[in-house]
């Protein structure tokens, strides 16, 4: 493209310290559900992970509430980032993300009043969950609102299909039942143990195990290849 005057010269890239490289929209979606899980993969928030998935409905209310912090607090983060001062944008930062939670906890307790009592001190706790405070430092203050709302769709969902996945199973096995749908019939003994915070601990644990070695056989299957 050129002007009157020759040539126009393209505007410079702004360059920030720390930004992450440039990437579409569904891959920053994918790599929050896949390849930077917050949980199987990063190994964030494992707090709620453990303590809240002794019932599926649980992990999926715990999951939709961080999600939308995270969606909330990201968005908000990369509007104002030019305008929050570099001293006190982390303190910038934990407001943000604790006016959303209590918005959150108050609409959930309000739809949902069983799941809120359940859920207990684990919703205000979310506004010191590393994974949120993390993404709004290290990914939404650095880049477009799109992005960043990106990024808080992928991290959310990710979040919430393993707490999905870590609750069902221990649902499963300790009650015979999942959202209160008997599926074992009444002879399945259930296990007591996995409903239990210890439960919590062995479920994860076994589910990084397999992805590690699903993950290994892919790698080996690969050199193999080549």
């Amino acid at each position: 493209m050129t002007t009157p005057n020759g040539p126009s010269v393209p505007p410079a890239v702004e360059f920030i310290p720390g930004a992450p490289p440039p990437a579409t929209v569904p891959a920053d979606i994918w790599r929050g559900i896949a390849r930077e899980n917050p949980v199987l993969v990063q190994m964030l928030g494992l707090c709620p992970a453990m303590a809240v998935t002794n019932t599926l409905a649980n992990g999926l209310a715990m999951g939709a509430a961080t999600m939308l912090v995270l969606i909330g607090s990201e968005l908000f983060v990369s509007l104002f980032r030019k305008a929050i001062p570099g001293e006190v944008r982390i303190t910038s930062y934990v407001l943000i993300i604790a006016t959303f939670v209590t918005v959150v906890d108050l609409a959930l307790a309000a739809i949902q009043p069983d799941i809120s009592k359940a859920l207990g001190p684990f919703m205000p706790l979310i506004v010191v969950n590393c994974m949120i405070l993390g993404r709004s430092e290290a990914f939404a203050s650095k880049v477009r609102p799109v992005r960043a709302l990106a990024d808080a769709i992928g991290m959310g969902l990710g979040f919430t299909l393993a707490l999905a996945v870590v609750s069902g199973i221990r649902e499963l096995l300790g009650s015979g039942s999942l959202l209160g749908v008997n599926l074992l019939g009444p002879s399945w003994e259930p296990w007591v143990f996995m409903v239990m915070p210890p439960g919590g601990f062995l479920t994860l644990g076994i589910i990084m195990l397999a992805l590690a070695w699903v993950t290994e056989a892919r790698r080996r299957r690969a050199r193999a290849a080549a």
